[in-house]
């Protein structure tokens, strides 16, 4: 099939790649000439792993191509809309401008017949919103397939995804039972788009557009419910002398439970977790449906104040001032396996104590060129050797594979106190404490603060 995709970033540019290695001709169009120049030279304009080894195949076989101009997705029977839907600067509600403005651009290149599908993550009502856009072509066929990708795995969620989820007017009895031709159409062009994953046994759930527009939002919200709930949870271990990392492990024995994202920390950021939760507040005070957004207010509060108690047992660490210490900070990406600062909670948290009189050093394998111009009162460093030198205090807050593998004695030489703050409780604690640090996490336990400095073996 030809098929065009509208929006070449994180998930643009993954999924345009990914059809190109089913065998699908496809154009990526985005406004932007720079990203679209350094696509089109196989370099992703991110750092997603998997995806510039994809980009360069599909150009290669030259099933993959890119273009600034929607004219480009001209001969496409599918075209997929995954734009940008960020927070809006007003209100927690997702700003939906970038969607309007594809589709209407979109619409004089459409063919008859054509299917135009979103995938971007939006909020109840956004497809009766497009109708409108699309109704001068009645001939246009209107359906919904979200999207389930991680950062730092979208190559493998694209091409082994849990499940598909098809959008259709009508639902499953219109597709099915009724089999009404606008639910079989776009039922039909999925099916072919997606016949590698679907041969291979990739479940596929037929649903109606509510159903379809919600289903993101909602598992993340579910997501968001159950980190929020555990840092909750290791904050009342510190308070009763309680080990969160073997609570977790007990409550993730339990099937109902399960294990998966039940790990204390920092909390999550990114430029898609936080906005969906808010948009799904948003959504649900519209709706009248209070419960739900009371409790995203919550998992949102809990989720925030991880990073004030970081910063709070940093002082703690510190002797109860951070003015004028010496501090490094592991991380700045807001997860490993990405450059994305979008939201990130260990730059938020390195910005806080700098702005207690911190003098603070990050570093990242990936993020440090994204980082230095937003964060000018931060000081970045690409070594992670260079930026322990000297450091009063460590604060592991991205946990990056290298971080975890760090040695404890090499790093003791470079610093210049042992004490490190493990914000995600990512480090084998007692594998350091052996070779003379103090190690704090989130809901592992308190320090003796009083007897920290004459303790910690100083360099």
């Amino acid at each position: 099939m030809k098929v065009s995709v509208i929006g070449c970033g994180y998930l643009g540019a993954v999924h345009a790649a990914t059809l190109a290695s089913m065998g699908h001709t496809v154009v990526g169009i985005d406004v932007d000439p720079g990203k679209v120049e350094q696509l089109a030279r196989g370099a992703a304009p991110f750092h997603e792993p998997g995806l510039d080894e994809l980009l360069q195949d599909g150009l290669a076989t030259g099933r993959l191509t890119f273009a600034t101009t929607p004219a480009a997705a001209k001969g496409a029977q599918v075209h997929f809309l995954c734009v940008g839907t960020p927070q809006h600067k007003t209100s927690d509600a997702a700003d939906l401008t970038y969607l309007v403005s594809a589709a209407e651009a979109l619409l004089p290149h459409l063919a008859a017949g054509a299917v135009v599908v979103g995938k971007s993550t939006v909020p109840v009502g956004t497809v009766d919103m497009l109708r409108g856009v699309l109704a001068a072509r009645p001939d246009v066929l209107l359906g919904w397939n979200p999207e389930f990708l991680r950062q730092g795995t979208a190559v493998k969620d694209s091409l082994v995804p849990d499940r598909l989820v098809y959008g259709v007017d009508g639902g499953r009895a219109a597709a099915f039972n009724l089999r009404t031709e606008a639910a079989l159409g776009v039922t039909a062009a999925l099916d072919a788009v997606y016949e590698p994953l679907l041969a291979a046994g990739i479940p596929r759930l037929v649903c109606n557009f509510a159903t379809a527009e919600l289903i993101k939002s909602a598992a993340n919200a579910y997501l968001a419910t159950k980190v929020s709930f555990i840092n909750a949870m290791a904050e009342l271990c510190d308070a009763s002398g309680a080990d969160v990392a073997e609570l977790s492990e007990a409550m993730g024995m339990d099937p109902r439970i399960g294990g998966r994202y039940l790990h204390a920390g920092l909390g999550f950021g990114g430029g898609c977790l936080p906005k969906d939760i808010r948009s799904f507040r948003s959504q649900a005070s519209a709706l009248g449906v209070a419960a739900v957004d009371d409790w995203m207010r919550l998992v949102d509060s809990v989720n925030l104040g991880q990073r004030e108690r970081t910063v709070s047992l940093a002082a703690e660490l510190c002797g109860g001032s951070l003015a004028g210490r010496s501090l490094t900070v592991l991380g700045a990406s807001f997860k490993p396996d990405t450059d994305d600062i979008r939201d990130s909670p260990a730059l938020d948290v390195a910005d806080r104590l700098a702005a207690a009189g911190a003098h603070v050093t990050v570093t990242d394998p990936k993020a440090v060129n994204h980082a230095w111009r937003r964060y000018p009162r931060l000081r970045f460093e690409a070594s992670t050797e260079r930026a322990l030198e000297g450091a009063e205090l460590v604060l592991l807050l991205t946990e990056w594979d290298e971080y975890r593998g760090l040695s404890p004695a090499a790093t003791g030489g470079l610093v210049r106190r042992r004490v490190v703050l493990d914000a995600r409780n990512a480090l084998d604690a007692v594998a350091w404490q052996a070779a003379g640090w103090v190690v704090r996490g989130l809901g592992t336990g308190s320090c003796e603060v009083q007897a920290l400095e004459s303790s910690v073996p100083q360099r």
